[in-house]
């Protein structure tokens, strides 16, 4: 395969920005600012490895609860005491390997949440730039900007058969085992994230790394498979490099085409698109040292002078 585009929409919904030269000093512009106010919120924070049980999880796991219901999405009624009640219910007395999707089934009932369409951002290996693609572009939603996304995201938890409590001293690895308790939530919230989707979705991939698109990943093994053709309009790819690069796969080289085929084979249509303007001036805002974006910035400005004359 190719071609990097398959069926353009008329309306160009996500596909790209399209900028004139005369406006481009000015859309880098509001970017930049856009990003210096949203970047503390978005910059994900380094996680220090636990032995266990992340200290304090119920009382992070509850607080958040009541501040995406409070002031995140004020709209939305749950009962925290009683979401928190089914994890514990799910994990407590149980061995860090033998916690299934279907444990968490009653917390996951009484949860429920429904997106509107052309909303959906999925990843992988592109968290730092999905962050700052979505904080721009605040429309989009992520597995994090769900409920349960927001309540667990980077936390460690595990229990034990001999103990009515969380094993605060030691959890294995997730590779460690296929039911381990962490891997097991959010494989069923990357499920239910993924049946969601509806519209024009979008998936930010790296192109830097061998396999940007890998089957054993959570979008690979799961999130690709619980999309549905008859609700998933079109799934715009953006591969997206390192400044410094290597460029190692595209739309038309590595494991992108074997992304492409298996959507052409499930009936999606699709687009796909290696040099996502926004999304390199996104980079150049996090690194408007690195000799690339000096040589676009110095072009803008001489763009900006012609045109002003």
């Amino acid at each position: 395969m190719n071609k990097h585009v398959s069926f353009l929409r008329n309306s160009g919904v996500l596909q790209g920005v399209n900028i004139l030269p005369s406006e481009t000093f000015v859309f880098f512009a509001m970017i930049s600012i856009t990003i210096w106010f949203i970047m503390p919120q978005f910059c994900p924070v380094q996680v220090h490895a636990q032995l266990g049980t992340t200290p304090n999880i119920k009382h992070i796991v509850v607080g958040r609860c009541f501040t995406y219901t409070t002031v995140v999405n004020p709209n939305s009624r749950y009962d925290c005491e009683k979401i928190w009640r089914h994890f514990e219910e799910a994990v407590v007395k149980q061995s860090s390997c033998n916690v299934t999707v279907e444990h968490y089934n009653r917390m996951f009932n009484v949860m429920p949440q429904i997106w509107p369409c052309n909303r959906f951002l999925f990843w992988s290996k592109t968290r730092a730039l999905m962050h700052s693609y979505a904080g721009v572009f605040r429309h989009f939603w992520t597995l994090e900007d769900t409920l349960v996304g927001y309540m667990f995201n980077d936390l460690i938890w595990c229990g034990q058969e001999a103990d009515s409590d969380f094993d605060f001293n030691s959890c294995p690895e997730w590779s460690t085992c296929r039911n381990h308790p962490v891997f097991s939530l959010w494989r069923q919230a990357s499920q239910n994230f993924a049946e969601m989707a509806c519209g024009n979705i979008t998936v930010l991939l790296n192109g830097s790394i061998v396999n940007a698109f890998n089957r054993k990943s959570m979008f690979g093994s799961v999130e690709l498979d619980s999309l549905n053709p008859q609700r998933v309009e079109y799934v715009n790819i953006k591969v997206v490099t390192n400044l410094e690069g290597p460029q190692i796969e595209s739309c038309s080289k590595g494991s992108i085409v074997d992304l492409i085929q298996i959507l052409q084979s499930r009936g999606f249509h699709w687009t796909c698109t290696d040099r996502d303007p926004t999304l390199m001036i996104l980079q150049c805002i996090q690194d408007p040292k690195h000799s690339f974006c000096q040589t676009c910035a110095n072009t803008l400005l001489q763009q900006k002078s012609l045109t002003s004359n």
